[in-house]
Order: C-alpha cells, then sequence, then structure tokens
C-alpha cells in the first residue's frame, strides 16, 4: 500500500494529490476524500485566524500510526495525509485525507475512520483569534463520540 503523510505550512492541490494517488496504480476503483476546510465562525464567535501548532515528529508518528491501522482494517491501496499547520485564515484547507481502494466501501470506512482518529489521536493544538481575543480550542464531545465507534 502507498502512503503519504506530511504536515506542512503550506498549501496543497487535492486534485494533484490525487494524481499522485491513483498514478501507476489501475487497482484503483475507488477514491474517497475528505477536505477539511477553515470556518469563519465557531461557537458563535467569529473567527478571524487560527493558529495551529503540534510537535513535531510526534505529530508524523502519531498520523503513520493511524494510517496503518486503517490499512490493517481494510484492503486499500493507498492513503495520503495532509495537515497544515502555521496561521491559516478562513477558507483555508486545513487537512485532507485521501483513500484509494478496489471497492468504494472500502474507501469510504478508512476515511472516516482516519479523519475521526487524527481529530482526536494527533497531537495539534488550535488557538482561535475572536474579536474576545485568542483561545484554545478543546477536542469536542462529538469527536471523541466518533473515534469511540471504532
Amino acid at each position: 500500500m502507498q502512503k503519504h503523510i506530511a504536515v506542512q505550512e503550506g498549501s496543497f492541490d487535492p486534485a494533484g494529490e490525487e494524481r499522485l494517488l491513483r498514478e501507476g496504480n489501475p487497482r484503483i476503483g475507488a477514491v474517497v476524500t475528505f477536505l477539511g476546510l477553515m470556518r469563519d465562525i465557531n461557537d458563535d464567535d467569529k473567527i478571524s485566524t487560527m493558529t495551529l501548532e503540534h510537535y513535531p515528529g510526534m505529530t508524523e508518528k502519531a498520523l503513520d500510526a493511524i494510517v496503518e491501522e486503517a490499512a490493517e482494517r481494510w484492503d486499500l491501496e493507498g492513503i495520503r495525509v495532509i495537515h497544515r499547520v502555521g496561521d491559516l485564515l478562513p477558507e483555508d484547507p486545513i487537512v485532507m485525507v485521501m483513500v484509494g481502494s478496489r471497492h468504494r466501501g472500502e474507501a469510504f470506512r478508512a476515511c472516516e475512520f482516519v479523519i475521526d482518529y487524527l481529530k482526536t489521536r494527533a497531537p495539534f493544538w488550535k488557538k482561535e483569534q475572536t474579536a474576545k481575543g485568542e483561545r484554545w480550542v478543546d477536542a469536542r464531545h462529538s469527536d471523541k463520540e466518533a473515534e469511540a465507534k471504532w
């Protein structure tokens, strides 16, 4: 299985990432992508910017473990995970999980699994800038519930 994991400050091109996933692998019959974008509102407060921090080395290791677990559970041809760090603005892409498999069911389940686990198990910290000042964002209860279903 082909895998690519990146934690980066710069943006990314989902179409280009899809080409890289599929290129040279005619066994892929389904590609499922989750693309997370920065919203301009959270908890009814307007957000002007968000800063994402991580622990280099530890973060990539955690993402790799999540991808490996998905590969053990489903018959996959490839997974690409890109997560941005640094300063972000509303509408900026934050995270992309792309899964290629022979069949759509496995691709859908694996993609959902990876993003659910990423939200709770990968060491990222979010700080939002609002009109009221800066605040750190805690994990949502719904993220823990999504992780628990697996």
